[in-house]
């Protein structure tokens, strides 16, 4: 049976269409069981039926789409139980439905067994056999696993909008992606594809190495001015903290490490293009598997960089864009520099079937005010050129042609997000406080370089938290103590008037360094943050007193360790860091000038062992910092890369609300300060949450600070107390949400709930 399974499974993935692929399916099922009919149906939620959209077997005496109504006949009983009917006589059953267009009486046995997937019924698969009988236990397991594999082609067909052509039913055609940039937009589908492919390319060998080594040291050349090029040309369009993604492509051009492997290549007699090719798959997929989101996105901006170098190498023409007014930037894989060199004005929405909300793309189209939905893989490039799009970047839903209706509905829910926007930017410069006078300190994440101006625009003062393992990733070797005190000051002296949380290097396990590998099977669970730093203590001690050598003078420095799991691990980082300090103050505080002061220490609550020891290592450390992305993780026990089980990552969840909560009673008790650096601060619903519970102190990406600015400041804190109980009784995330959305629309903040959902 599993051969024939198999076999079935794959005839309907080489169909060439849906409506063949489901012909082929019924056909086989009927001939491997030996039956009399197969047929599936399909279900239409909006129509509340189910559509007949093949069968072998059953005699069809109308032209016209034959229908069962949810609620009525067996096969709804069969979606409605989510479990297989087996039955001997169906026609005796009392749920039975007799339908006039379709010859069945004949007929006894009936099988049917719901399609589903992620917990929605898609369809029901039905098998019938004229003698009246109850099929085998082997035959319903065959049906029934048949079933689920046709649940995950049914899903793909629907999201690409082929189950309108196979029972001609009016359904709105949604691909579903990942919200990546805030608000919504509409216009025509742009399909942009990169000038040079390195999939592409043939490999081939050389007898003139010299000669190839000049050609792609010309080609890099050419690609730095190109990219000097389209970082003056997003001067002004961007904040200044994005345009450091640029900077991001210098270093990774100037990389010792790529140009020497390349030519090393060449050296080993392969042409120039192979070589390229070589080198920058080999690094692609060293990002790629990695499990740190966004340490993993970096293989995205690798490619980009490989490809472009490539066109050079293959002299093509550089391709001047005519894009349509107020169009839709779609495309494999959106990049930054792809941004960068399209008509802004026109660019209205952007869609990209890889990435994620981490990849340098999403961060230049929310610096941009672009809607961005990121990860749509069911998405055509080959068809969707010219098509009218939805892009809804709060849902990370695209809708494809979508109907009159739906298409209004969306322009007057744009039109409210600007009016929305230019807002909450007038509150810039006010205090952050409730309406009853319950200040908030507002700070930011930061993971690449920031400009001044650009974050006093802002008016914020602090950084949460400073990533600091960018700087060790973007290498071929470990920085030295003097190019990491070099980067430390300037974020130090861009946030001069407030504090500055760098979190210690936080790699190891799911993010290795590139020069340091490391093969786990479960990376999440091991070598990493804390736990891979104290192991090297060489390392440790040389970020440490780079951090402590840039605060001198400045003073504003504050150290965050990160995946801390016991009190001995912050007794050995806070050894280490006062040894770091009496190394460095003996150097700075002997010619009485400048002198270092010693820096606060904070413990990042991700790892939930840690809620219970708070009291350990109170009296080690200053401050905490609740990391609400990896607490969630960890608490929910899901991986929220992992597209089979993402949908139960939720921050919302009541226990991990219980858990925050729990976390701000027992910093109160002991008298410690703590703040949230997680997405959750970010979001309008969450932040409110948070303040209930006490929190006082949020860190966020600087595209969320004016609105949840605006949040705080038209809400009322005693009136934050009853949502908390709410949430904290709650039965599940949804119920939560509810929560938050109806006190926003009861205090006139319901234009918000799209933007926190």
């Amino acid at each position: 049976m599993l051969r024939v399974l198999q076999r079935i499974v794959e005839a309907v993935n080489q169909a060439p269409d849906f409506e063949l692929a489901l012909k082929t399916m019924v056909r086989q099922v009927k001939e491997a069981l030996h039956t009399d009919s197969c047929t599936v149906y399909l279900a239409d939620h909006d129509q509340k039926q189910f559509a007949l959209a093949a069968t072998d077997g059953l005699e069809v005496t109308s032209d016209q789409p034959i229908h069962v109504p949810f609620g009525e006949g067996v096969i709804s009983l069969a979606a409605r139980r989510e479990e297989p009917l087996n039955l001997a006589n169906a026609y005796e059953h009392p749920s039975f439905l007799k339908l006039p267009q379709v010859d069945e009486e004949r007929y006894c046995a009936m099988l049917a067994a719901p399609v589903i997937h992620q917990r929605r019924v898609l369809g029901v698969l039905a098998v019938q056999q004229e003698s009246a009988r109850a099929f085998t236990r082997d035959e319903e397991a065959f049906v029934v696993t048949l079933a689920a594999q046709l649940a995950v082609v049914i899903a793909h067909a629907e999201a690409k909008g082929l189950l309108r052509t196979a029972n001609q039913s009016a359904w709105l055609h949604t691909v579903k992606g990942l919200p990546a940039a805030p608000g919504v937009s509409i216009g025509e589908a742009y399909v942009v594809k990169p000038p040079a492919r390195l999939s592409s390319v043939t490999p081939k060998r050389t007898d003139k190495p010299e000669f190839e080594i000049r050609r792609f040291r010309s080609a890099v050349a050419h690609t730095r001015q190109e990219l000097n090029e389209l970082s003056e040309r997003m001067q002004g369009q961007v904040a200044q903290e994005t345009l450091a993604i640029f900077d991001v492509y210098h270093a990774m051009l100037d990389s010792t490490n790529l140009g020497q492997e390349v030519e090393q290549s060449i050296n080993q007699g392969w042409r120039a293009q192979t070589a390229l090719k070589q080198v920058v798959e080999n690094l692609v997929n060293q990002f790629e598997n990695l499990d740190d989101e966004y340490i993993r996105e970096r293989a995205s901006d690798v490619r980009d960089l490989g490809q472009r170098i490539l066109s050079y190498l293959q002299e093509r023409d550089r391709r001047h864009h005519s894009t349509p007014e107020q169009c839709i930037l779609v495309a494999e894989e959106v990049t930054a520099t792809m941004l960068a060199e399209l008509p802004h004005a026109d660019i209205i929405g952007m869609v990209s079937l890889r990435g994620s909300g981490n990849s340098h793309a999403a961060i230049m189209a929310r610096s941009m005010g672009i809607p961005a939905v990121l990860g749509a893989t069911d998405i055509d490039l080959n068809d969707i050129a010219g098509q009218t799009l939805i892009v809804d970047g709060y849902n990370g839903d695209v809708f494809v042609n979508p109907p009159l209706q739906v298409e209004n509905e969306y322009r007057q829910l744009a039109e409210e997000e600007l009016e929305l926007r230019e807002k909450v930017m007038g509150a810039r410069g006010l205090p952050v406080e409730t309406t009853d006078g319950v200040k908030v300190d507002l700070q930011l994440n930061v993971g690449l370089n920031t400009e001044r101006d650009w974050l006093k625009e802002l008016d914020v003062k602090g950084v949460g938290l400073y990533r600091t393992e960018f700087t060790f990733m973007a290498r071929d070797r470990l920085p030295t103590e003097d190019e990491q005190v070099e980067l430390y000051g300037q974020i130090l002296e861009q946030f001069a008037a407030g504090p500055v949380v760098m979190r210690t290097l936080d790699v190891g396990g799911d993010k290795p360094l590139p020069y340091l590998p490391i093969v786990e099977d479960n990376p999440f669970l091991g070598w990493r943050g804390i736990r891979m730093t104290l192991d090297h203590p060489e390392i440790f001690l040389v970020q440490i007193r780079a951090m402590l050598r840039a605060s001198v003078g400045r003073n504003n420095l504050q150290i965050l360790l990160p995946m801390i799991t016991t009190a001995e691990e912050v007794d050995e980082s806070a050894r280490m860091v006062r040894q770091a300090y009496h190394e460095v103050a003996e150097e700075f505080n002997s010619d009485g000038e400048q002198r270092l002061q010693e820096p606060k220490i904070g413990v990042m609550i991700e790892v939930p062992a840690m809620i219970y020891q708070l009291h350990s290592v109170a009296d080690k450390v200053d401050f905490f910092s609740v990391g609400t992305n990896d607490l969630t993780q960890y608490m929910l026990a899901v991986d929220r890369n992992n597209q089979r089980v993402a949908g139960l990552y939720d921050a919302y969840h009541p226990a991990v609300l219980h858990a925050l909560q729990q976390i701000a009673d027992r910093c109160r008790e002991l008298n410690k300060p703590v703040s949230i650096c997680g997405e959750l601060a970010g979001e309008p619903g969450g932040a409110l949450l948070l303040i209930a519970m006490g929190y006082r102190t949020l860190s966020m990406n600087s595209y969320n600070i004016d609105r949840i600015r605006w949040i705080i400041r038209h809400s009322k804190a005693a009136d934050l107390d009853g949502l908390l109980q709410k949430a904290l009784v709650a039965r599940s995330p949804q119920q939560v949400r509810q929560a938050v959305t109806m006190l926003l629309e009861q205090t006139g903040l319901g234009g918000f709930v799209r933007a926190g959902g």
